[in-house]
């Protein structure tokens, strides 16, 4: 079966390069959500803890309990606890949500900063703040997210002027309703590599931990090392004559004599379908007609192919971003971590 395999050398050195711009290990809060990117949640943890990661951020209360024992603190994105709990930490992304908190919740109150997505509006940070002590909640941070600090369209300035006046209404405000002094952070991977002097109290790393962020300029982001590699299996093998075709619709076609392979991998497992008919990876073995929904057929004869080990070159194949790639894989997937190249 396929599996794949998460190198331990390679993501310490993306944690030590990520350390290096922070100057505080203990202000990177790994980004876990969505089965860690494809990565798998327990098997990154238990590297992150190893590390001394002390803080994740993941997307659901199911996702912070699976990991719970591995961190001292986390942070859910995107969900509402049925009860308050004194490690994990809940986002409100909007005002109706604060009723809906149960009494004593930790919570992160994230402000939209321009990308018109999550968080209340800066115009509504004495309500936010009115009604979050009304409830009883115990606020102890406010941050943002950008949008395009990864692009060089002026939208990551903007959103970083407008975070600056906000976190200096939300820290009046915290004195006034007498909350505890704030902890403030915007940067997610590509805002810690675009900055030139990180100064806020923690950054949300994800893509960069994982080796796979881009970047239009140079930079340290250059070093980060793709830690996934994802391997599958032939399930058969036929030679074909010229002219004969392969899989649905026959989109392929022989032009010679050829051994064609058929591996355990289609888009049920994650293999997107726009990949079909034009892949070809890293050693070179070449697709052959469409991908299927559990197969894959390759001009080779090997046991084994080596399908992706840098998902930015699999997603520019794929049409997508590195992000859809890795997240496609499927949790069933077995996953193992490797401490060689």
């Amino acid at each position: 079966m396929a599996y794949i395999t998460l190198n331990k050398k390679y993501f310490f050195n993306n944690l030590d390069i990520i350390t290096q711009l922070t100057c505080d290990k203990d202000k990177i809060a790994l980004v876990l959500k969505d089965n860690a990117y494809g990565h798998g949640l327990l098997e990154v943890a238990q590297m992150a803890q190893e590390y001394g990661i002390r803080k994740a951020v993941v997307r659901s209360v199911s996702e912070a309990e699976q990991v719970e024992k591995y961190f001292e603190y986390i942070l859910v994105l995107a969900d509402t606890p049925a009860q308050k709990s004194e490690k994990i930490r809940f986002t409100i992304n909007d005002l109706s949500q604060i009723e809906y908190f149960a009494v004593g919740t930790k919570v992160e109150l994230k402000v939209d900063s321009a990308m018109n997505r999550n968080g209340i509006e800066a115009d509504e940070l004495v309500r936010a703040f009115e009604k979050i002590q009304a409830r009883g909640l115990v606020l102890e941070a406010v941050f943002t997210h950008h949008s395009s600090a990864d692009e060089e369209n002026g939208f990551y300035l903007l959103q970083k002027e407008n975070f600056a006046q906000i976190k200096k209404e939300a820290q009046r405000l915290a004195k006034m309703y007498g909350f505890a002094p704030l902890r403030l952070h915007s940067c997610n991977s590509a805002a810690l590599f675009k900055e030139t002097a990180f100064d806020e109290d923690m950054v949300r790393v994800g893509i960069a931990a994982y080796g796979c962020l881009e970047l239009p300029f140079e930079g340290l982001h250059n070093k980060l090392q793709p830690i996934l590699q994802l391997f599958i299996e032939k399930i058969s093998q036929r030679t074909l004559q010229k002219g004969e075709c392969v899989g649905y619709g026959a989109t392929f076609q022989t032009q010679q004599v050829c051994e064609v392979s058929n591996y355990d991998f289609g888009y049920a497992d994650g293999f997107l379908r726009s990949c079909s008919n034009h892949y070809v990876t890293p050693n070179g073995e070449k697709i052959a007609g469409r991908i299927s929904m559990d197969n894959s057929s390759f001009l080779t004869d090997k046991e084994q192919l080596l399908l992706f080990d840098d998902a930015r070159v699999a997603a520019k194949q794929a049409g997508t971003i590195s992000y859809e790639m890795l997240t496609s894989l499927r949790s069933y997937i077995k996953r193992s971590i490797v401490t060689t190249d």
